[in-house]
């Protein structure tokens, strides 16, 4: 696929080129400065940003700005995502907290939105002539034009990001809490039917639990199927970890039903006060749904967490989920603590 000139950033103070292999301590130290001003729950670190340089659907070449000072000091960047056959690119950056204020933010939002506009363009060009389930991308001239939509995540408490979004045209499309459950307070029990089992999460279940996220996740807003190397990006995660994790299958055919994967970051005990290991991914099966799968994929996560020596259990969840994620992590102990926002632009 070749790729446009990538746009120019409108901000002449700093001098900017796309990220290369060796901007990996520099972008890392940029992002974790700012994480220092603003202290948001999570943030990329080296090992992320490493992951992230071997992405072949979004190599960073094309879809990422860097913005130095005279010294040669990286002070902003801005980095795009998106699926070749998705509904909306994904957007993130940071500003030093020594140049915020000055416009930079601004300038980013729109390279973000203009590298957006190339990335349809560029995807509806690779997909011409190739067929898919839904048919030929191109089968007809006449066929409209994708809506083109940028979203960008911003945890509530970050205002003036927020006020940056609503000044350029963003809207609040979608309210995602953060939840925890104390460890310390008795777990629940929440044993599986008969006909289930409980197996730890092992390489050889990756692509089987790939595909049942997929069809578990189809119906939720906002989701997009996650092809091997999105899935590698969860699985291979520097922070996964696979003994706090855990499948259910379905005894008599081996089929993977339900899964819970989770990750641990050492370095947030140090600036939240506590220990905690997150679900990153809890998922059951259409068919499967109303066995109880989910809370005992919860309640066996709680109990792997607390001899792992957390002390809280942790993990995100969309307001309007339609599964009713929300009533059943009350149910289990969990409460909201963070809320983050999806923001969208159609350009």
């Amino acid at each position: 696929m070749t790729h446009n000139h990538a746009p120019a950033v409108d901000f002449p103070d700093l001098r900017w080129r796309p990220i290369g292999e060796g901007d990996l301590d520099s972008w890392a130290a940029l992002i974790a400065r700012t994480a220092a001003a603003e202290q948001p729950v999570w943030f990329e670190r080296r090992a992320d940003l490493e992951q992230i340089m071997e992405s072949k659907n979004n190599p960073v070449g094309p879809n990422t700005v860097l913005g130095l000072d005279a010294d040669g000091v990286p002070r902003a960047y801005a980095r795009l995502t998106k699926n070749r056959d998705g509904a909306k690119a994904h957007g993130f950056c940071a500003v030093d907290p020594q140049w915020q204020r000055r416009g930079v933010g601004s300038a980013l939002l729109s390279w973000l939105e203009a590298r957006t506009r190339q990335r349809f363009t560029e995807d509806s060009g690779a997909g011409s002539g190739r067929s898919s389930g839904r048919g030929s991308v191109s089968e007809s001239p006449d066929r409209a034009a994708p809506v083109q939509r940028l979203r960008i995540f911003i945890e509530q408490r970050q205002q003036h990001q927020c006020a940056l979004l609503e000044e350029a045209g963003y809207q609040v499309v979608r309210y995602y809490n953060e939840m925890h459950r104390p460890l310390s307070a008795p777990l629940p029990e929440a044993p599986l039917d008969h006909g289930l089992e409980l197996v730890p999460m092992e390489p050889g279940l990756s692509e089987a639990v790939r595909l049942a996220h997929n069809q578990v996740f189809a119906d939720h807003w906002g989701s997009e199927p996650r092809d091997e190397e999105a899935w590698g990006f969860v699985v291979n995660d520097p922070l996964a970890r696979p003994d706090l994790s855990a499948v259910v299958l379905a005894s008599s055919t081996g089929e993977v039903v339900g899964y819970q994967l989770a990750s641990h970051d050492p370095e947030t005990a140090v600036t939240r006060g506590f220990t905690e290991a997150y679900t990153d991914l809890l998922g059951v099966r259409r068919e499967f749904r109303g066995r109880g799968i989910a809370q005992a994929l919860l309640a066996d996560a709680m109990r792997r967490f607390a001899a792992a020596g957390m002390d809280k259990a942790s993990l995100d969840v969309d307001s309007e989920n339609p599964t009713g994620a929300m009533a059943l992590y009350r149910k289990m102990g969990y409460a909201p603590v963070n809320t983050s926002l999806a923001w969208d632009k159609v350009l």
